[in-house]
């Protein structure tokens, strides 16, 4: 650039500024402001960007020497200092190294003498790039070279030293060896130094000489710059100015609001086009100030309407305080209390006498406040200053609101008395952890004092309030807050904590929207107890306290799991004998208790590792572990019965029962609770079977016997779905009559395999498996059609089980077969067994009375083999006595049951009782029964029973009476 400047000749570049400046006169003369102004823009914008293009260049220039100096020269000088000083620690380290004789400091000063000359190859090797010369990077490799030779030889005169301990002063001088190495590094070292610093005096140089070029440069442009900007100034100043003036004077008088001012007419130019805007603007304006009259008066209307029409009262009070402007609904309210609008008594402070006073800041510009009215309304006063020094009142009416609040207070109060009694604590915090509320039970929970717990507390800090109150033991609060985090990933935001006095919290964590937590307790000691005592009662029994079936059940899967490790255990399965009858005639109360003593004598035979259990009603179980052979198991069983058998004191009776043992030994009878608990029943099935009161060990035999009663209960069970059941009828013969009375309906199976099956081999079973209560229904339904085709004087008794007595439904059931079939009640007889009247004998009375109130007969079969028969005939007035055909075959013996059954007819006839002699079949039995007052007899002497299609040939064969049978019919009866 400055040899460029210096080339131009001066006369000629003042020619060339002549010229130009002759050139824009003209235009600025010729053309718009607006073109003078551009063109003038446009040239010191031109000139300007000239000028600063070249100083950004030469800046530009001169930086990049300065930071190639520093860069370069500099940095490399430092990267040099700093391999020099690298150098001397090595030489230190290795100074310390051969001073020292402890290994592990030979290790460390090794590995920093390693860690010294790579950083001193990685300082040469920058300082060589940041170097300006050739002969700088020859110093730089040579100062590389010396240190990596001054390494390696110091590396193998240590490794001498170390192989030959013993020579120190030797090793020395050949350690000295190193120091021309040394040497050489150094002075490589300032070599570069030197070379690097020379380099940068250049660098130096190079950038004043440009710097001094591009200022002389820019002092020229800058003075060309100022004196073409003061032309234009004065070309443009001569072309504005002027008509400047004379718009600024028409400006004027419109702004003072002469609308009639006359303006010139103005040029082509732009202040001639302003000129002539002006006019229209003085046109326009004085259209516009008279629609603004207009509007304002409209406006003006409007506000009066809307005023009038507010529900706000509204006053405008002057600076004297009299009322300039008030609406109607201000002027009700004012009629009400006309000191609303005294500024005197605004001013003042609320007074008893005075419910509508209030008091107004004196230096507020604007001021709420609230007044009552005598009507019981409340108004929010707004007071506002005026410009004038006026005020404004607005009245609103705020009754609902006033209500809203006291609501709202009430609402509040209830809140707080809710939480203040509520059985749970509660914490409530914010999104910073800062106490919000906190409740009385939270604190009686946590044993804190409610005068510790301040709102805005951090959560830490009642954490901290619990652990001084000794709620945690030795925990802290930082183990608290690890706890609870971890219980709350763990459980969802509920978990349970347990105090160290023993009780048991339960805490909810709950967030919040505002990114706080809500905090809920509760004490929940008592049930943590219960649900621990049901826990217990789910698995033990409740009566006796023993374990139940399920523990019971798991007793054994640990036993088996343990006997595969050791020697093998029994299971027992012990029943009572004849505990129902013990609990019926006793009551429950003395049955229950003998199920507690048996329980306690059970447990007594054992040892410590057994298990005692009870499984339902009378039906106990036992493991016995480390049984070696069946022997111990015997010796057991043994105890059992011997000590169950004894007698037992029981609310004033004396109580004996014995019980059946039923044995499985693991592993041989079984590997698995199911085939142990199963075999070891089998066993106590034959064990009652053989006598009751002893016990039996498990074998084979038994599980197919089990099979064949398995087999029986299920084609029992598809019986009824089959039709395979039957209803015979035996005859009753009226022995006054002479005649036949009537039938009684017998059960009878047709088995497609077995054949005929006997009722006392498939009525037990169908008892037991529930199928009683069904299968007594089809009989009623069935026996009541059939005995409705027959003469009317003939009788149909159906036997009732006990099961069936049990259930509700007895009396429906009888009245809907009675419905359908059309049968008398009369003609229906229901026999049932004294063991009916066992169970519950009020509910039973109750029940038979009921169906001898529909006419039905009530027959006591099998009288006298009951435990209290007498009770019971004068409990309920039977139709007839049954006498057990076990007496009627004893009567003829020389000591015989006679004189039972003379008292039994005789019993019978003083009660009004119809007594039946069952099981005759001889015609001394049938003449003795006849004798001693029998009225009726049932038995093989007059016929076996029959099918229904059998019916009527036996009605015709025994219609003349007995006398008409023939002896070969006697005996053919008899054979049959």
């Amino acid at each position: 650039m400055g040899p460029f400047v210096g080339s131009v000749a001066p006369k000629a570049v003042v020619e060339t500024f002549r010229s130009i400046i002759a050139r824009l006169s003209r235009l600025v003369a010729r053309g718009s402001i607006r073109t003078g102004i551009l063109i003038f823009c446009l040239a010191m914008s031109a000139i300007a960007a000239a000028l600063g293009g070249y100083a950004s260049l030469g800046i530009r220039h001169a930086g990049d020497l300065v930071a190639k100096t520093f860069d370069e020269s500099l940095m490399s000088i430092n990267y040099a200092r700093a391999a020099g000083a690298d150098f001397a620690a090595m030489r230190v380290a290795s100074a310390q190294r051969l001073l020292t004789k402890d290994p592990a400091v030979h290790a460390r000063l090794d590995a920093e003498i390693d860690e010294l000359a790579k950083s001193l190859s990685e300082d040469v090797t920058i300082a060589a790039e940041r170097s300006q010369s050739s002969r700088a990077a020859q110093a730089a490799a040579k100062v590389q070279e010396a240190a990596n030779a001054w390494t390696a030889l110091h590396r193998r005169q240590f490794q001498r030293f170390a192989d030959d301990a013993g020579k120190i002063e030797a090793s020395g001088r050949e350690i000295n060896g190193a120091d021309p190495y040394s040497n050489t590094v150094n002075q490589q070292i300032e070599l570069l130094v030197n070379y690097t610093a020379g380099d940068g005096f250049l660098f130096r140089q190079r950038a004043l000489a440009a710097i001094n070029r591009d200022v002389q440069f820019n002092a020229a442009g800058l003075t060309i710059a100022l004196l073409l900007s003061g032309l234009f100034s004065w070309l443009l100043a001569r072309r504005i100015i002027g008509p400047v003036a004379i718009a600024s004077k028409a400006a004027k008088s419109i702004a003072d609001g002469d609308l009639n001012t006359s303006i010139p007419e103005g040029g082509g130019d732009e202040l001639g086009t302003l000129l002539t805007a002006m006019g229209r603007m003085r046109d326009n304006i004085k259209a516009m100030v008279d629609r603004e009259v207009a509007q304002r008066r409209s406006a003006q209307a409007r506000l009066s309407d809307a005023l009038e029409h507010s529900r706000e009262g509204v006053v405008l009070l002057d600076q004297n305080g009299q009322v300039a402007l008030a609406n109607s609904r201000a002027s009700e309210f004012i009629r009400c209390s006309p000191q609303l609008v005294d500024p005197l008594r605004m001013a003042r402070a609320p007074t008893a006498q005075h419910s509508t006073e209030f008091m107004l800041p004196e230096n507020a510009n604007e001021a709420e406040s609230e007044a009552q009215l005598p009507d019981g309304r409340w108004l929010r006063v707004s007071r506002s200053p005026t410009q004038e020094g006026g005020v404004i009142l607005v009245y609103s009416d705020i009754s609902g609101l006033k209500q809203q609040k006291a609501e709202l207070h009430a609402t509040n109060l209830r809140l707080d008395a809710a939480l203040t009694h509520m059985s749970q604590g509660l914490c409530l915090y914010d999104g910073e952890g800062r106490l919000q509320v906190v409740n009385r039970r939270f604190c009686e929970i946590f044993d804190i004092s409610p005068e510790l717990v301040r709102l805005g507390m951090t959560f830490e800090d009642v954490l901290r309030l619990s652990v001084a109150a000794g709620n945690h033991g030795s925990q802290t609060v930082a183990n608290l807050l690890a706890e609870g985090e971890e219980l709350l990933a763990r459980n969802g935001g509920n978990y349970l904590q347990q105090l160290s006095d023993g009780r048991v919290v339960s805490i909810a964590h709950r967030s919040t929207s505002d990114g706080g937590w809500l905090i809920s307790c509760e004490d929940v000691t008592e049930q943590q107890r219960a649900q621990s005592q049901i826990a217990f009662m789910a698995r033990h029994d409740a009566l006796t306290g023993l374990p139940n079936r399920t523990l019971f059940a798991e007793r054994i899967e640990q036993a088996v799991a343990a006997a595969v490790r050791g020697a093998g255990f029994a299971v027992f399965c012990i029943d009572l004998d004849k505990f129902k009858q013990i609990n019926d005639t006793l009551g429950h109360p003395v049955g229950d208790g003998l199920l507690c003593a048996v329980a306690a004598r059970l447990s007594a035979c054992v040892r410590e590792g057994d298990t005692v259990a009870r499984l339902g009603g009378d039906e106990f179980a036992l493991i016995q572990s480390e049984v070696h052979n069946a022997e111990d198991a015997v010796h057991l069983a043994r105890r059992i019965v011997e000590r169950v058998a004894a007698p037992y004191e029981l609310n004033g009776h004396q109580v004996v029962v014995g019980c059946s043992v039923g044995i499985s030994l693991a592993p041989g009878d079984g590997t698995t609770r199911e085939a142990l608990l199963k075999n070891a029943d089998m066993a106590l099935y034959r064990s009652k079977m053989d006598g009751r009161g002893t016990w039996r060990f498990f074998e084979p035999a038994m599980d197919a016997s089990l099979q064949n009663r398995r087999a029986l209960e299920t084609d029992l069970r598809a019986a009824m779905d089959k039709d395979e059941f039957d209803l015979f009828y035996q005859p009753i013969y009226d022995l006054r009559m002479d005649r036949i009375s009537g039938f009684e309906a017998l059960l009878r199976w047709r088995h497609p395999k077995r054949g005929l099956v006997p009722p006392d081999q498939f009525i037990p079973v169908a008892e037991e498996i529930g199928l009683i209560t069904p299968l007594g229904e089809w009989v009623l339904n069935r026996a009541c059609e059939q005995a409705a085709s027959w003469p009317n004087e003939l009788k149909i008794a159906v036997n009732v089980s006990a099961t069936q007595f049990r259930d509700p439904r007895l009396a429906a059931v009888i009245a809907n077969a009675l419905e359908v079939s059309a049968l008398a009640p009369h003609r229906l007889e229901l026999e049932i067994t004294e063991s009916v009247l066992l169970g519950n004998s009020s509910e039973t009375i109750a029940t038979l009375h009921e169906l001898k109130a529909r006419g039905l007969r009530i027959a006591l079969d099998d009288f006298g083999t009951g435990y209290s028969s007498l009770s019971y005939l004068r409990s309920f007035p039977f139709d007839k006595l049954k006498i057990d055909q076990s007496f009627v075959r004893d009567a003829t013996a020389t000591k015989g049951s006679k004189l039972i059954v003379r008292a039994i007819t005789s019993l019978g006839k003083s009660l009004g009782m119809t007594t039946t002699a069952e099981g005759v079949e001889t015609i001394e039995q049938l003449n003795q029964m006849k004798a001693e007052g029998c009225n009726e007899a049932q038995g093989y002497l007059f016929s076996r029973p029959v099918p229904a299609t059998e019916l009527a040939s036996t009605i015709l064969s025994l219609r003349n009476g007995l006398q008409s049978l023939k002896r070969s019919d006697w005996n053919n009866l008899i054979a049959s």
